[in-house]
């Protein structure tokens, strides 16, 4: 990635744009976002695209609408916070509702004196019959 990156940057160096054209403000904007887009070169774990992110906000897109007709604020909310664990836990390679049943059945149960006791709940901590494939 890092000669291409490289190759890029010296041909953009090349151009010769208007400052106020399209082009020309591209070009600004790299100039100034280069130093963090080489970052990505520093560690092999990061993503090359934002795909992945992309990925990760669809089904909120798409439900989008829906969230609309909601009867209150906090239905919205609760609708939302619902969703956002089913999406946590399918990119946590969880079974969603296995995950939901998981937290359904250990919230009431534990000490919500204790600062950590929500710990228990994130996907990490969650029992193997939760892992996908496991029914």
């Amino acid at each position: 990635m890092k000669p291409l990156l490289d190759d890029f940057y010296a041909w953009a160096k090349t151009e010769n744009a208007t400052p106020k054209g399209a082009l020309g403000k591209a070009l600004t904007y790299l100039e100034k976002q280069w130093p963090y887009l080489n970052n990505v070169l520093l560690d092999g774990r990061l993503e090359l695209t934002n795909n992945f992110a992309e990925r990760s906000i669809k089904p909120f897109v798409i439900d989008r609408k829906n969230f609309l007709f909601a009867v209150s604020p906090k239905g919205a909310q609760s609708s939302a916070i619902m969703f956002s664990i089913v999406e946590t836990a399918k990119e946590n390679k969880l079974n969603p509702y296995n995950y939901l049943c998981h937290i359904f059945k250990t919230a009431p149960n534990l000490d919500q004196t204790k600062p950590d006791w929500i710990k228990l709940l994130l996907p990490g901590n969650a029992p193997d019959w939760c892992k996908a494939g496991k029914y």
